[in-house]
């Protein structure tokens, strides 16, 4: 499993193995099934996360109930960082799996310390901020300048084959469109 890890980390930034020896040390793997809750708003949470296989989305629900889906986390990707998903120490945001899979996590504060002693694991870690607001700018961006079929090609380029594998109406609540929508679009392409 730690193979997974380092291929994770150097898909953002490259590490020493001295410095990815340091991560392997705090890392804990732990399994989820399919609509289980990683995490839920309110609930106290110092993890960052791993997603070593599967699938799962952030969401947040409206006053009317309705869930709104945030982001999509892919096999082999990095959910969003604790700092970011984080208000003292509790959830602002649920993360759900969408499929069967397995996590990696480390204890967010190790983490951090590793962050003031190591340089490397500080540039990776500040890399995956980094990109972790470059995905948020890009999505506000599409969200408020491109049509519905252009959201939905960028989607797909993001992130392959995820209509195979992800309910619709997460897809379309992504996307900022209903699921009705996203059927036509889906038939146009």
């Amino acid at each position: 499993m730690n193979d997974k890890i380092k291929t994770i980390i150097n898909g953002v930034t490259s590490i020493s193995d001295k410095s990815l020896g340091k991560i392997n040390k705090l890392v804990e793997y732990s399994n989820f099934k399919k609509g289980e809750l990683i995490t839920s708003v309110g609930r106290m949470n110092n993890l960052e996360y791993f997603m070593i296989e599967g699938i799962c989305k952030s969401f947040l629900n409206t006053p009317e109930g309705e869930s709104v889906t945030i982001s999509f986390f892919m096999s082999q990707s990095i959910i969003s960082p604790s700092t970011t998903r984080n208000n003292q120490g509790r959830s602002v945001i649920n993360i759900q799996a969408l499929t069967d899979g397995v996590i990696a996590t480390i204890d967010a504060e190790k983490f951090e310390k590793l962050m003031i002693e190591d340089l490397e694991i500080r540039d990776f870690g500040n890399a995956v901020l980094r990109n972790e607001l470059m995905a948020k700018v890009q999505k506000e961006i599409a969200l408020a300048s491109l049509r519905g079929k252009d959201r939905l090609l960028l989607l797909r380029k993001n992130y392959p084959n995820i209509e195979n594998w992800v309910p619709h109406a997460d897809i379309a609540s992504y996307l900022g469109i209903t699921s009705i929508s996203l059927s036509r679009l889906r038939t146009q392409s």
